[in-house]
């Protein structure tokens, strides 16, 4: 609690110093000035009140850093910040760029902003300070409170050249126990030293403001071209919106003309193929009646046919039995023949014998008695065969009487069989011109199918052009919705281009206020008052109105806003290096000032 409270006290008088100091100095502190420094030392010491050490390999350390680290992901504004500090170069130890990160932040003066933002957040501040630390009581939200008072200070402080890393942080008493009138005393004495110091402080502002009012210029010309490119583009977007609205709404009337036609035309195929499809019903049915009478005749017919057929191969097999029945008897007649033939040789070979016989007999009349045995034998013999002979020849007129009655059976056979076939040739006949008159009947009626078919394929097209002319709507939907997604896309482009003019007139706002506070600054400096650019409408000197055409421009010397023909001269002022924009009024007073001071 003692240090707490000396920390305090000692924060107290630091910053109290530093303030009254640097009002009664009236320029831009540097790093070399005892206050500030020992301000940043007194800082320095509360931010390190407290701190838990981290392990590492190499051993325990303290750094007020770490929770100034944690500033970047609680406010993303101060991510700049932190980055520039973690890449200069020189600095190689957390403790040098906490030391940067409190410099810069107080040059942005927004010191008591991010440390608002991380007492917010105590909860992660425990794991960098101890329950009984400064920032983690109220003392720190009092520091808070009275770095605020900070703002007024502008502070410009170099990094280059410091060494951060290897700084002692002693805080000197001896800037808090000085009496009064020394100080009085050493202001009096380094009042010159402070007004040089002052003028040259004021001639480098001036030219890095000058540098500051081109660079704006020239970037507010820039974001006016940008503008009227803009502008342009927006009009050109605009003209074809219109004109593909208009296309949209012609492309709409060619679609609803093209469905109601395209209704018509299908009520009207509707009724057509209704009737024909009533039509070819009724036909179809009567042709179904016809066709089962023709296929019952058809039937009878074939029927009558087969059993015609039946009957035909029953006598044409009657006819080969008959003629196989013929050849057996002439092969029995030829055989017969034959036999008649052998046995009349060898009756004529008896004959001979008994010639032989016989003059045997005549010449040797004594072997007779001797061979009349044999003679009778023989004759045994011969009436056997004569027997045989006459039993061959009744057997020869059996089988011509067989022949001659089987001759006259097939030729009974073959009167009747052509009789019959005549009959079945005039029934086929008959049969073939019934056939012939069917089958034109079935050509009539497989054309009036074709007919039908043909007048179905018709149908099918014109279905079938109706289908198409269906896709070509569908294809003109389908335009149609790419159509209003390009309208919607363009319409999205003039919202960006919408935002983005936003944008650019908030940049312009942005700028205006920048220029402004120069402007500010400008005044602050000088002696004279600087305008505002909106609390003139027109031209002091000449008192005309102020217009696109006739832009508003600032005198130099006394700060009034002018037209281009009353500002158009240009002169070198003391806090000017070059010659600048001067009113017609200030001019004659300058130059009768310089001729004044050289005469």
């Amino acid at each position: 609690m003692e240090e707490r409270s000396n920390l305090m006290n000692m924060m107290k008088l630091s910053i109290k110093v530093l303030i009254q100091s640097a009002l009664s100095l009236g320029r831009t502190l540097d790093s070399d000035f005892p206050p500030l420094q020992q301000f940043f030392v007194v800082m320095e010491h509360c931010l390190k009140h407290g701190l838990k050490a981290k392990k590492s390999f190499i051993g325990q350390h303290k750094s007020f850093f770490g929770p100034l680290e944690l500033v970047e992901k609680l406010c993303p504004e101060a991510s700049d910040l932190t980055t520039s500090v973690r890449n200069l170069p020189e600095l190689k130890t957390p403790l040098g760029r906490g030391r940067a990160w409190l410099y810069l932040a107080v040059m942005q003066k927004k010191l008591a902003d991010y440390l608002k933002v991380l007492l917010d957040h105590k909860n992660l501040l425990s794991e960098f300070y101890e329950s009984d630390a400064l920032m983690m009581e109220e003392e720190g939200a009092v520091i808070v409170g009275l770095l605020v008072g900070l703002n007024v200070i502008d502070a410009n402080l170099c990094l280059k050249g410091e060494d951060l890393d290897s700084q002692v942080a002693v805080i000197d008493f001896s800037l808090y126990l000085k009496d009064t009138q020394n100080i009085d005393d050493g202001k009096q004495d380094g009042g010159i030293t402070a007004v040089l110091d002052q003028k040259h402080y004021v001639e480098e502002l001036n030219r890095h403001l000058s540098c500051t009012v081109g660079d704006l210029q020239t970037k507010i010309e820039c974001l006016e071209k940008t503008n009227s490119k803009l502008q342009e583009e927006l009009a050109a977007a605009t003209d074809r919106i219109k004109a593909l609205q208009e296309e949209q709404q012609e492309l709409k009337q060619e679609n609803e003309v093209i469905r109601e036609r395209s209704e018509k035309h299908v009520e009207v195929t509707k009724q057509d193929t209704k009737v024909e499809l009533e039509t070819y019903k009724q036909t179809r049915q009567g042709l179904d009646e016809m066709y089962s009478d023709v296929w019952k005749q058809l039937k009878e017919e074939k029927r009558i046919r087969m059993e015609l057929e039946k009957e035909l191969e029953l006598q044409i097999g009657m006819k080969i039995e008959m003629e196989i029945a013929m050849k057996l008897l002439e092969k029995d007649t030829h055989e017969k023949q034959d036999t008649l033939v052998a046995l009349r040789q060898q009756l004529e070979e008896v004959k001979a014998i008994n010639l032989q016989m016989f003059h045997k007999s005549q010449n040797a009349e004594s072997s007779l008695q001797q061979k009349k045995e044999a003679i009778s034998s023989f004759e045994g013999k011969t009436h056997q065969m004569m027997s045989s002979v006459k039993q061959m020849e009744d057997r020869l007129q059996q089988a011509e009487k067989a022949r001659q009655v089987a001759e006259e059976k097939n030729v009974k056979l073959k009167q009747e069989m052509g009789g019959k076939i005549e009959f079945l040739k005039q029934q086929l006949t008959h049969l073939d011109s019934k056939c012939s008159t069917l089958e034109r009947e079935l050509k009539s009626e497989k054309e009036q199918r074709q007919t039908l078919q043909q007048e179905l394929h018709q149908e099918k097209d014109t279905t079938a052009l109706l289908k198409t002319e269906l896709q070509q709507v569908k294809g003109l939907k389908k335009e149609l919705r790419k159509l209003q997604e390009e309208k919607e896309q363009f319409e999205k482009i003039c919202e960006e281009q919408e935002q983005a003019l936003q944008e650019m007139g908030l940049h312009l706002s942005q700028s205006k206020l920048k220029m402004e506070d120069i402007k500010e600054v400008n005044k602050a400096l000088k002696g004279h008052t600087w305008l505002k650019d909106d609390e003139a409408t027109h031209c002091k000197q000449c008192e005309k109105e102020f217009s696109i055409s006739r832009r508003k421009h600032h005198c130099r010397n006394c700060g009034d806003i002018f037209c281009n023909t009353c500002s158009s001269n240009e002169l070198a002022l003391p806090s000017y290096p070059k010659p600048v924009r001067v009113c017609d009024t200030c001019h004659t007073l300058l130059l009768q000032r310089c001729s004044s001071n050289a005469s």
